[in-house]
């Protein structure tokens, strides 16, 4: 009987699918074994396809972590996008925290920090970095505006800065999710969610940001 070649397994695929298992192997690969290396061979054997056939799809692993990137945003978006008509906004919010920081795998978290960490050196993934950065902040932004409309969040709160702080407490839980054995994220979450509660109410004084979504400060 004929050995099927591995990219045969692929055939009946469509390009989507392709790509989005391309991507969850890319994912697998950099997790298990660091983005510098794995090589493309480790991610067309995850993928069971041929290399030959991968790079049709995706030219280097760059690109691989920028369809990643962006299959984040989408996600990400979705997400927010459920938040805004939520009845109960706070508890959706703190739902919507237990399922990044607790309900999906701990593998999500340390691929965060394998791409933060090539952003510090790879001006191409400073660039998908600072670009998600920039996204998630502009949509969280709007989404507290609408809320401070709904008198959800108090008149006083600056909501890009509301939307700088939360992300920040999000990039903690992720780094802490991914290194720490005894990362406890019942416990963690809940605190950051005093945290967040505490800001919407506009109990925590926050400095106005600048249009990038740093605090205007210096540092």
């Amino acid at each position: 009987m004929t050995a099927l070649r591995p990219d045969r397994l692929l055939e009946d695929d469509s390009q989507p699918d392709r790509r989005a298992r391309i991507l969850d192997a890319a994912e697998h690969c950099f997790v298990r074994s660091g983005f510098h290396r794995t090589t493309m061979q480790d991610i067309a054997a995850e993928a069971k396809m041929s290399p030959g056939n991968l790079y049709r799809y995706f030219p280097s692993k760059d690109a691989m972590a920028a369809g990643l990137a962006e299959r984040d945003r989408a996600q990400v978006a979705n997400d927010f996008n459920g938040l805004a008509g939520s009845e109960n906004f706070l508890e959706s919010f703190a739902a919507l925290g237990r399922k990044h920081f607790q309900e999906k795998p701990r593998e999500k978290a340390i691929l965060c920090l394998e791409i933060w960490a090539e952003a510090t050196r790879n001006p191409t993934f400073a660039a998908v970095t600072h670009e998600f950065e920039r996204d998630v902040i502009a949509r969280m932004e709007a989404l507290f505006r609408q809320a401070q409309e709904k008198g959800l969040v108090a008149a006083e709160v600056d909501v890009r800065s509301l939307a700088v702080l939360i992300s920040t407490l999000a990039d903690g839980l992720f780094v802490r999710r991914a290194i720490l054995p005894n990362f406890a994220p019942k416990r963690e979450i809940a605190t950051v969610m005093a945290v967040v509660e505490a800001a919407f109410a506009g109990r925590i004084h926050l400095p106005a940001a600048d249009p990038d979504g740093g605090s205007s400060k210096s540092h």
